[in-house]
């Protein structure tokens, strides 16, 4: 499935790195979708969580709303970005442990903290597959910035 995101979703992702991460610790955000139209991303959320250079954890008690939230709104994660501090890539974490466990759900990892320029230049963009393993993928093909 290819996804679309408007710019100033995109842009509002690395707002969000930028400010919780500071250049120093890792992030997260997730994109969300109604389940009428899967495909737009209509909204950024940016968990309760604590970070490091190396990793991030999701606050529990937050994660539990959330998923309340999602579904009493009908709408569902697409795609779970989150930064690194150089290059990017999925670490043994990521692929360990996303926020969903299901086949065509995609990991956005997004170098340098998300101090570069706003897009997918340096970006490592992998799918779950159905065999559980994770495979990487060109993230012009799944995701559309419109």
């Amino acid at each position: 499935m290819r996804y679309q995101i408007s710019a100033k979703l995109l842009s509002k992702t690395f707002d969000h790195f930028r400010k919780c991460g500071k250049g120093r610790h890792e992030c997260q955000a997730l994109w969300t979708s109604a389940w009428r139209d899967p495909k737009i991303i209509t909204e950024v959320v940016h968990p309760a969580h604590i970070a490091d250079v190396g990793g991030y954890l999701v606050d529990q008690k937050w994660l539990n709303s959330f998923w309340l939230a999602l579904a009493e709104n009908d709408r569902g994660v697409r795609v779970q970005v989150h930064t690194h501090p150089r290059e990017a890539f999925h670490s043994q974490s990521d692929d360990a442990f996303p926020i969903i466990h299901v086949p065509g759900f995609l990991s956005l990892v997004i170098p340098n903290f998300a101090l570069g320029p706003v897009g997918f230049r340096g970006a490592y963009l992998t799918e779950i597959q159905p065999d559980g393993r994770w495979q990487q993928v060109d993230p012009n093909e799944r995701l559309k910035i419109s």
